[in-house]
């Protein structure tokens, strides 16, 4: 089914209860620029809800989600979610997002919506079928690809100050830029984000990190005064300090373009929130050796460490902590690998310390390479192009994504004739370490010879 198609059916349903409806917001908006979608928010100038009950009954849908606090409604239709909530004012109270709600005309509805990209009205009845209610010329803004409130930035952000974010987040997704006006209100109201719970603040967070080029909303959080609030550790990585004839490179602007670099490859979220904290400690190793220059030893090891507290703070999943840990960690390592002195062992100990993550970690590594200077990008990418193949070739040959052991434990309880602790782990660490070091290969038949071998050294 159609998004014509559908639309088609919400009117005649009110047609024939004699209701005005309206599409809104983020559909209206997208389609406009040539990008329908499967999520329509609609205005029922009346009864929502019991809009949404008669057009369920209509449409023979049996499951319908009600929210009766809010007042709205929620239905699926042949792959597309429908929301419809009755046109309303709002008013908001000083300590809080929560507003009182009274019933209102379609104008009230539009006028209390946060972009005027977001304030237009489709509409769906017969009368006015496809006629577009744009009061507040968001359509032209769309044109101009600018963000702008339908009344006074300042006001809007005071009252709600999620918008302050999703000012951002619509900015940064849709590569629009913010109105003057409404980016001078962004900074002088940031303080109201205190009363936004962190869940929501993060999720806005992750929001902008998910899109094509997150880099522009980082920078606009910067501009805002608002990136202190959210994520004082990015802060800290501004800055370029000289000595003698040494200088290092603006870690801020670094990390930007890791991230943008890793979005250009990957949608994975948490490989983006790696690239944004991989070098999160070098404000704390920064050190500089006269005569060497400056060095931040130790910033993948004491990045990863500070991952906890940053994601419980935040209220990050903490299904993603060991990922990320895990990719900081190790970002230098594969790097490393470009000499030729490097043996096979050390670059199967890495496969085996990656594990499933080996190919997200490359993509990391890769995006680490950030240069003005385009020769010394390619002699890096060069030597990283090596790294990778000789990676492949030893994973290919010695299968070590998914290392461990061949001969398990039970097997290595019943020929060494010793019950479960500590010896069992002891031989099959032996066993794994023989073939980490190229010893024997990977293979059952190998680890099983080896295992008869070194029992009498252990038991």
């Amino acid at each position: 089914m159609s998004e014509t198609e559908i639309l088609n059916k919400i009117g005649q349903v009110a047609d024939k209860l004699s209701v005005d409806v309206y599409a809104v917001g983020g559909f209206v908006r997208d389609m406009l620029m040539q990008k329908p979608g499967k999520d329509i928010d609609l205005v029922v100038v009346g009864d929502g809800p019991g809009f949404a009950k008669a057009l369920a009954k209509q449409l023979r849908i049996r499951n319908i989600v009600l929210f009766e606090r809010f007042q709205t409604a929620m239905l699926q239709y042949r792959g597309f979610q429908l929301e419809f909530v009755g046109a309303r004012s709002e008013n908001y109270l000083v300590h809080t997002r929560k507003p009182i709600v009274r019933e209102a005309g379609l104008q009230d509805d539009l006028s209390r919506r946060d972009f005027t990209i977001n304030a237009i009205a489709y509409g769906l009845n017969d009368h006015n079928k496809g006629q577009l209610i744009d009061p507040f010329d968001g359509r032209r803004d769309i044109e101009r690809k600018l963000i702008r409130t339908p009344l006074s930035p300042e006001i809007t952000f005071n009252e709600d100050p999620l918008r302050i974010l999703r000012a951002i987040r619509f900015a940064t997704r849709l590569q629009f830029t913010i109105a003057p006006d409404a980016m001078a209100a962004l900074a002088k109201v940031a303080h109201r984000l205190d009363i936004i719970s962190q869940e929501r603040i993060t999720d806005e967070f992750l929001r902008i990190l998910g899109t094509d080029k997150p880099s522009l909303g980082f920078e606009l959080m910067d501009q805002a005064g608002i990136l202190p609030v959210i994520l004082p550790e990015m802060c800290e990585l501004k800055g370029i300090e000289q000595r003698e004839q040494f200088h290092h490179k603006d870690v801020f602007n670094h990390t930007l373009k890791v991230v943008d670099n890793v979005a250009d490859m990957s949608d994975k979220l948490e490989l983006r929130l790696a690239a944004l904290f991989h070098d999160i400690a070098k404000p704390a190793t920064k050190r500089f050796v006269s005569g060497a220059g400056w060095t931040f030893h130790g910033h993948d090891e004491i990045g990863a460490r500070m991952l906890k507290p940053i994601f419980k703070r935040m209220r990050i999943p903490n299904k993603m902590l060991s990922y990320v840990e895990k990719l900081v960690r190790l970002h230098l390592r594969p790097i490393a690998l470009t000499s030729e002195e490097v043996t096979d062992s050390a670059v199967r100990r890495l496969l085996v310390q990656a594990g499933e993550e080996v190919d997200d970690l490359l993509i990391l590594c890769r995006a680490d390479i950030t240069s003005g200077n385009t020769a010394r990008v390619q002699q890096y990418l060069n030597n990283f192009d090596y790294v990778t193949k000789r990676m492949r070739d030893v994973e290919e040959k010695d299968r070590m994504r998914t290392f461990q052991s061949p001969v398990r434990g039970e097997e290595i309880m019943a020929v060494c004739g010793i019950s479960a602790g500590p010896q069992v782990g002891k031989i099959k660490k032996m066993i794994e370490e023989a073939i980490l070091d190229g010893t024997i290969p990977n293979e059952y038949d190998a680890a099983y010879a080896y295992l008869l071998k070194i029992k009498s050294e252990v038991v």
